[in-house]
This record gives structure tokens, C-alpha cells and sequence, in this order.
């Protein structure tokens, strides 16, 4: 009897949804897999991470129903490469790894890196080199992989980038300055050419962005669901998706 009212209800939010007012690029920050596995006997870390990769193809299949065009995973953070311990990241990464791999399987989607792909382990950055080579012709939802992923420092990468162009081609420092602003920097963002995110989500209660997509956010909306990652359902997007449709969106107040 519960499972169809939440059907009957999922079923009127979505008719209720306005395809001209769906967000082109929704941010993601999957949060709570740990926790998550804690609650389950205390099982090990790596249980959550699985179930929670698991939820990932389930979510980019609603995004890709509902005709969403791009979709970010916040997945592995600098951070995570320096924080966490031995074991755990050494499986999170194999996870990821064959996230990557099962999200080009699908063959729905394409998929890029928005990371710092030197500071990723081999087996690690070959599994998504092989994934994006696999889909780099797919035309449908675009997932950036958001991993070895820190705000910051793709801000600093792309004035690195600017820096070296500008070199190459003899500007002067004195001209640089004149020609840098915020259009120049985004075109050297991980994103580039890329809408910014629209909305972002991020599960399990935390209202923090934790360095996730400091640029490109400046105007997003922000939706936060108390669901942990691997029990976030397709009702609770589709109340995020609700959500967002009923702000009046103020760019720049």
C-alpha cells in the first residue's frame, strides 16, 4: 500500500513538472554512503561507496527521462585523495573506476573528467580515459565525473592555463590584465563551453559545498535532501526538481 501512494505521488509530481523550466545541468554532491553502511550492522565503508554507485546509474537514468542535459558527480575531492585512509580510498577509487566503466556500458551517456587527472592513481585515471573514449560521440546526457575535484584548485588550474597561452603567444603582462575577466576564466574552467549547473543537491543533511564547483555555482539554486546517497529516491529528485521550478531565480541579488 505504500509503495503505491508513493507511486500515485511520484506520478503527479512529475506531470505537475514543466519541461521548459527543468534545469539544463544539475550538480550532485553524493553524500552518505558511509554513514549510510554504518547504519547497515556497521558494515565496511566500501559497501556504502558500492550501493552508492549503484543509486548514481539509477539517478542519470531519471536525468536522462526527464531530459536533463548535463549532470556533475561530485565523487572523489582533493581532499578525499589526502584524507582518507589507505583501504578505504584504494576501494573507493576501484568503485569509481568501475562506475566509470558501467556509465559508458549504459551507452546513454557521455562522460568527461572535471578533475585533476595527474593526481590520480593509474588504474583510476585509465578507467575513465577508457570510459570517455568509449563515449565521446554519444549525444545524449553529458555526466562530468567529478573526481580528484577541488574548487580551488581548478580555479588556480585554469589561471595556469590562461598564464601559459598568454606566454606562448607573447602577451604582456600589462595586457593580460586588461584582458583577464570572468568570461576568460570560465573558458578555461574543467567545464568549459558547458552550461553552469542550474541546481545543486546534496544528500544526507550537510548544507556545505565542500568545494564543489565554486565558479560555475555563483548563481545555481541549492537543494538540500536529508536522504543519505543510497536511499535518495526518485520522488525526493523529483521534489528537488519542484523545488527549483517554484524559485523565482534572482541572478546577481
Amino acid at each position: 500500500m505504500r509503495n503505491l501512494i508513493y507511486r500515485l505521488y511520484e506520478r503527479n509530481l512529475e506531470r505537475g513538472l514543466l519541461p521548459q523550466d527543468l534545469p539544463r545541468h544539475v550538480g550532485v554532491i553524493l553524500d552518505g554512503n558511509r554513514r549510510w553502511a554504518e547504519r547497515q550492522g556497521g558494515a565496511k565503508a566500501s559497501h556504502g561507496h558500492a550501493v552508492g554507485a549503484q543509486k548514481t546509474l539509477e539517478f542519470l537514468g531519471w536525468c536522462s527521462d526527464l531530459g536533463i542535459k548535463v549532470v556533475t558527480l561530485y565523487l572523489l575531492s582533493t581532499d578525499n585523495l589526502k584524507g582518507r585512509a589507505g583501504e578505504e580510498l584504494k576501494e573507493l577509487q576501484d568503485i569509481i573506476g568501475g562506475l566509470a566503466l558501467d556509465i559508458a556500458n549504459d551507452g546513454r551517456f557521455k562522460t568527461q573528467l572535471v578533475g585533476d587527472r595527474e593526481a590520480l592513481p593509474a588504474s583510476l585515471a585509465d578507467s575513465i580515459a577508457k570510459a570517455e573514449a568509449k563515449t565521446v560521440k554519444n549525444k545524449g546526457l553529458h555526466v562530468n565525473l567529478a573526481v580528484g575535484y577541488g574548487g580551488r584548485k581548478e580555479i588556480a588550474d585554469a589561471m595556469r592555463s590562461i598564464l601559459k597561452q598568454h606566454a606562448k603567444e607573447g602577451t604582456s603582462i600589462d595586457d593580460l590584465a586588461e584582458l583577464l575577466d570572468p568570461e576568460l576564466i570560465t573558458q578555461h574552467l574543467y567545464t568549459s563551453g558547458q552550461p553552469d549547473p542550474d541546481l545543486v543537491i546534496r544528500t544526507s543533511g550537510e548544507q556545505r559545498l565542500s568545494g564543489f564547483l565554486l565558479w560555475q555555482s555563483a548563481q545555481s539554486e541549492f537543494y538540500f535532501e536529508e536522504a543519505l546517497w543510497p536511499d535518495f529516491r526518485r520522488v525526493d529528485f523529483l521534489r528537488a526538481i519542484r523545488a527549483f521550478e517554484s524559485r523565482h531565480r534572482r541572478f546577481g541579488a
